[in-house]
């Protein structure tokens, strides 16, 4: 018998356990699709890291690694495989496209995984070339490749199509945010291959594998080769540093948006079933009258919750993976980011017993709610609820209150007398307006950094690349000759922390530079410029020490400003300055307004980047952003329509009888309805009113969590503010109309003989 009434009561209630439902399923959901995501990212790169012997620590030389240099590595405690590496961008002949060309003498550290063709050897001929980069190329094994590095130039067969941790994220360098596979792949060779090619031995670098911290390793490297050299961790390594950020991204997002879906679920139900419990006070009188005992009727009522919990946990379940599929695979968002031999979905081990701690917890406020009701005798239990009698407030006994129109007087008494329906109306429309402008203000805020970056940062056409060999003076009469600007960067030591220092000569204006406002800044020679995130983490003063690395020299140098660095975390001067204290140099790339094409090949240039190309990855980028925002959006308009509906459907059951009374005095349907959209709206504008700040500030804490490699400026445009304003009014009219058209239906006879 019980169970029938539960389905009948389902069926009444249909619009209020659907709901329930929905928020379940889309908290649920949420929660384990953003959980599901990080966990992958993490288990996969992880795994395709170890498989691929990833470098733990890189360490650099422009003049080159001797074999005995890599022995003395070798032979420290604690270092348990070391390889010295040659890894340069290399330009393809005849086009505008690059390869990273990388030779890993021992094959110890930095290998690959090969998806086709031949085994590795050290003294075959050929290369092997990114599945990805010959897919987006149509090249095939046995295919050629003509290459030019340094002059040099470079003809080898494909003999194989592979992946590789250390070029899981394809990028030329920094300053390209998004791979690009039809412009930009990597290729490995054999150490006898790049011999015969270049005929000598060079090896820029030695990737480590060990499990010393940083500073330890730096002291030993220090000992072992009697100078110190540029080291850097595996954290500073793009593939490593972007699988990183990736999943720290995935936990903050999951530490936000499914507590706000998971909080407005656990909220709803509460309302809901206390509500719903208040309509059913007759029925349980009629059933304690017909001899059912409390316990039977209390476990009726709190199955109710559990059915809630295990139906929204199930779609909630289902929905998670499905997102979470969405985003983890090969031809979906994290595809155009990751190059990953697989794609498997994992989900954190605490999201099973959370899960199985919201459907207890939906149960325990069913339980809750009509445990209250039991009190009593069934007579007691057979009167309808009816709700408090209040008191009038301060408002109400001011003069001007009865000069106020009916609606006014009557939504203002409807509000105080169902506080927790009303706070709960506000806390939907806070959601969904949160939701909105935080959605919508990351893509402005994006949008307006790329323009930053395509406007007032990089004004150069081509950005060429110099040889670690080449010479001051050949790269100043190459810059001359293209009417250039250049750079010179290498790592230094700021308070034992490692970061870039960038001595630029950027007096043709094609490099420029940002304050906190994104004003452009321009760099005087009177002391170096910190980019914002330094001054947050270092112990900066009116002076600072920095040491490059490969000397043992130090640098009191003057604090002369601060700017907003686009890329990299960096300390950056003036090519005068540098002079003026002395600091060492070496010129590494060129920045012209001559196109790609027009550059003509030379023994200093290994290669070259075309600004367009780069600004074009950005675009994949905004384009995966973009997917993001349109998921949010969709998310806080459902959130915005479950919620107000629920809502709104319980409170015109509460008020059946008030407005059954109301047509009985003459009251239009018409009328009524104005006052049942008005009391809407009032709600509406209040929760505007907070949620707009709301909004920006989980878009400032977003900015600040997910973009610890950029430094980002918050910006909320116009027209999101009124997008959001509009859809949230829209919702909030939508729901108001579709509950006021209920009016017609009521039953009058029923709904004013209810109380008797």
């Amino acid at each position: 018998m019980l169970l029938r009434k539960l389905f009948r009561t389902a069926w009444k209630y249909r619009a209020q356990f659907v709901s329930m439902i929905i928020m379940t399923a889309l908290g649920i959901g949420i929660f384990l699709g953003f959980n599901i995501e990080w966990k992958s990212i993490e288990s996969n790169t992880d795994s395709f890291f170890e498989a691929t012997n990833y470098a733990d620590f890189r360490i650099y030389s422009e003049t080159g690694f001797s074999a005995e240099n890599n022995t003395a590595i070798l032979d420290i405690d604690g270092v348990y495989a070391a390889s010295r590496v040659f890894s340069v961008n290399v330009d393809i002949v005849g086009e505008k496209k690059a390869l990273n060309l990388t030779v890993s003498e021992n094959y110890t550290v930095t290998t690959m995984d090969i998806i086709s063709g031949a085994e590795y050897s050290a003294d075959r001929s050929g290369i092997w070339l990114s599945q990805k980069f010959a897919e987006a190329n149509n090249l095939n094994i046995g295919d050629t490749v003509k290459l030019t590095y340094g002059g040099i130039k470079i003809s080898e067969e494909i003999v194989g199509l592979a992946k590789s941790g250390e070029h899981m994220i394809c990028v030329a360098d920094v300053n390209q945010l998004m791979p690009d596979h039809t412009a930009f792949g990597f290729a490995f060779m054999s150490p006898e291959e790049l011999k015969s090619v270049l005929g000598f031995e060079f090896y820029p670098q030695i990737n480590i594998r060990s499990e010393l911290e940083k500073f330890e390793l730096e002291q030993k490297i220090s000992d072992a080769l009697g100078k110190t050299v540029l080291v850097t961790s595996k954290d500073e390594h793009t593939a490593y540093a972007g699988a990183q950020s990736e999943t720290e991204e995935g936990q903050t997002m999951g530490s936000i948006l499914p507590v706000l879906f998971l909080a407005i679920a656990v909220l709803t139900m509460v309302t809901t079933m206390h509500r719903i419990t208040a309509s059913e006070k007759t029925q349980i009188g009629t059933l304690k009258a017909l001899g059912f005992r409390d316990k039977k009727i209390l476990l009726h009522y709190t199955s109710y919750g559990l059915f809630i919990g295990v139906m929204g946990t199930a779609f909630g379940i289902a929905l998670g993976y499905g997102v979470a599929a969405v985003i983890m695979n090969e031809n979906g968002m994290m595809g155009t980011y990751f190059d990953l031999p697989e794609w498997r979905l994992v989900m954190p081990g605490f999201c099973v017993p959370l899960i199985i701690i919201m459907v207890l917890l939906l149960t325990l406020i069913s339980f809750l709610s009509v445990k209250s009701m039991l009190k009593g005798t069934a007579a007691d239990a057979l009167r309808p609820y009816t709700p408090k009698v209040l008191k009038k407030s301060i408002i109400e006994r001011a003069p001007l209150w009865h000069r106020l129109r009916f609606g006014t007087r009557w939504n203002f008494r409807d509000i105080m007398r169902h506080k927790s329906r009303s706070a709960m109306t506000l806390v939907g429309i806070i959601g969904c307006m949160t939701l909105l402008v935080g959605a919508m203000g990351m893509s402005d805020t994006m949008k307006e950094f790329l323009r930053v970056i395509d406007e007032d940062v990089l004004n150069y056409s081509t950005r060429v690349n110099l040889s670690d060999t080449c010479s001051n003076e050949d790269a100043l009469s190459l810059a001359h000759e293209l009417n250039g600007d250049w750079v010179a960067s290498s790592g230094v030591s700021l308070d034992g922390k490692t970061v870039a220092l960038e001595i630029y000569s950027a007096e043709n204006g094609l490099i420029g530079f940002i304050d906190e406002e994104n004003k452009l800044l321009y760099i005087k020679d009177d002391g170096v410029y910190l980019c914002q995130r330094l001054a947050d983490t270092a112990n900066i003063g009116e002076y600072i020490t920095i040491s490059p690395y490969g000397s043992n020299d130090k640098y009191e140098v003057k604090v002369a400003g601060y700017y907003r660095s686009v890329i990299t975390e960096s300390v950056v001067m003036t090519d005068k300055y540098a002079k003026e204290i002395g600091i060492p140099y070496h010129i590494g790339a060129i920045f012209t307004d001559r196109d790609i094409d027009d550059i003509e090949a030379s023994s200093i240039i290994t290669g070259k980047q075309d600004k367009r190309g780069m600004m074009e990855s950005y675009d994949s980028f905004m384009g995966i952003m973009n997917v993001m925002v349109a998921v949010l959006v969709l998310a806080a308009v459902i959130l915005g329509i479950v919620v107000l509906y629920n809502l709104g459907v319980m409170s015109y059951l509460e008020r059946s009888r008030e407005l059954a009374t109301l047509k009985v005095l003459g009251f239009r349907d018409k009328q009524i309805g104005r006052l049942l959209i008005s009391q809407n709206v009032w709600l509406t504008a209040v929760g505007v009113v907070i949620g707009l700040p709301a909004g920006f500030w989980v878009l400032w804490y977003l900015c600040k969590a997910l973009a610890t490699e950029y430094e980002l400026k918050v910006c909320v445009g116009v027209p999101t503010y009124i997008i959001s304003l509009l859809v949230t009014f829209g919702v909030s009219l939508f729901v108001g109309v579709i509950v006021s058209g209920k009016n017609k239906k009521i039953d009058m006879v029923e709904a004013l003989k209810g109380a008797e």
